[in-house]
């Protein structure tokens, strides 16, 4: 199978050599029957466990009546779902996408003509960060940092000013009378889980506002219950301009994104001018909904906040481990390099019944489903362990 995929498929990714058949709650199986802990949860995609019944259930009984109208015609979904998820985020509206690097598009776009028409900018520029991610479309990697995601893909979109992450002086540095945005990751996901310093949120929350400009939060990854609260501005107590959000609000059915705004900001937004098929169908608002609801109950924020202990402390004691960094069920783990690469540890985790994934170097992800078990954790710090000291355990043993 895995020859079979590398041969008719272009190698944009480097999987591990595992294929998954079958998966529920933070477990996944592969073709041969082995069972592994997803500590990855797609990316924060599947926040609330692989086949959610909840969500499972709502996506069936949509599946039944209609999938599909296009945004020429309302569905009776959409409004509860455009309404809730304007709520969640204390907005007045929503714009929904399909994919994450679409709403980063589609909020490149709003600045823009937010920027245009509130405040008669025609050559705008937006602020954003090194080491971001937030995609690879062409206009997305035209301010990446990243040499695998920029080079050899120009020419490049203009008008992004990239600055360092956690610098607020580096950001009004930046900001001149044509900075219609500064747009950032409330931790950088794909940079190794970057948390930046206290204060830095509040800090651009209030240059942006002193100086006119949208405090954008792409919050694709660090959103919907990751870190333990709701978003990873709630830490600050901060409120962005816009959220930016995929990912988990798919429930890990169906790709689901959006942006989140008041109506001074989305209104700007008219009739032709940006649009998707697929953008708010049924079967995507059946499912954003079910997302929505599960969140109002705190109960995935509260699991995440209490499980942070479990996560870190035991990622602190293990020897080999030089730094760890990331907030609720997040972490991105530095290994001693002279141990082994990112790529190695995942590889002889994956060989423990541990799958997670690496990053530049010898620093990995650490991500489960919220709905993982203490023990669960525990046994994963304990393979984790197992591969960095070289101990020769048996493989998977004792696993939960």
């Amino acid at each position: 199978m895995i020859e079979l995929a590398e041969s008719r498929s272009a190698h944009n990714y480097h999987p591990l050599p595992v294929v998954i058949a079958s998966a529920e709650g933070a477990w996944v199986t592969d073709v041969e029957g082995k069972r592994y802990l997803d500590c990855l949860a797609g990316y924060s995609s599947l926040n609330f466990g692989h086949g959610n019944p909840v969500i499972l259930a709502a996506a069936h009984a949509q599946l039944d009546r209609v999938t599909l109208t296009s945004r020429a015609f309302f569905n009776d979904r959409f409004g509860a779902f455009a309404s809730g998820l304007a709520e969640l985020c204390g907005k007045d509206m929503i714009l929904p996408m399909n994919t994450g690097a679409e709403a980063v598009e589609t909020a490149i776009k709003v600045a823009r003509k937010w920027g245009h028409d509130v405040k008669g900018i025609t050559d705008p520029n937006i602020v954003v960060m090194e080491d971001n991610f937030h995609g690879r479309t062409t206009t997305i990697v035209s301010f990446s940092t990243d040499p695998d995601a920029h080079d050899g893909f120009g020419p490049y979109t203009p008008g992004f000013r990239i600055v360092k992450y956690g610098s607020a002086e580096a950001i009004a540095d930046a900001i001149d009378e044509n900075t219609v945005a500064v747009l950032l990751e409330p931790i950088q996901g794909e940079a190794g889980v970057l948390v930046p310093p206290d204060g830095y949120l509040r800090q651009v929350r209030e240059l942006c506002t002193e100086r006119g400009v949208l405090m954008i939060a792409d919050e694709i990854q660090s959103g919907l219950g990751r870190t333990g609260d709701t978003f990873a501005c709630d830490h600050e107590n901060v409120v962005p301009d816009m959220y930016v959000l995929g990912k988990a609000l798919g429930g890990g059915v169906v790709p689901v994104s959006a942006l989140a705004a008041d109506a001074d900001v989305l209104g700007v937004i008219k009739p032709g001018q940006h649009g998707s098929t697929f953008g708010g169908n049924p079967l995507a608002c059946a499912v954003g909904e079910t997302v929505v609801n599960l969140l109002k109950s705190g109960e995935y924020q509260a699991r995440a906040r209490e499980l942070e202990s479990v996560l870190f402390e035991g990622l602190r004691a293990l020897p080999g481990v030089t730094a760890v960094r990331g907030r609720g069920l997040w972490a991105g783990v530095d290994v001693d390099p002279s141990l082994a690469t990112g790529r190695q540890v995942c590889e002889r985790l994956m060989a423990r019944g541990v799958l997670a994934k690496d990053t530049h170097g010898s620093t990995i992800r650490l991500a489960p489903p919220l709905v993982v078990e203490a023990r669960e954790i525990e046994w994963a710090l304990a393979q984790l362990g197992a591969v960095l000291t070289g101990s020769e355990l048996r493989a998977a043993g004792g696993r939960p």
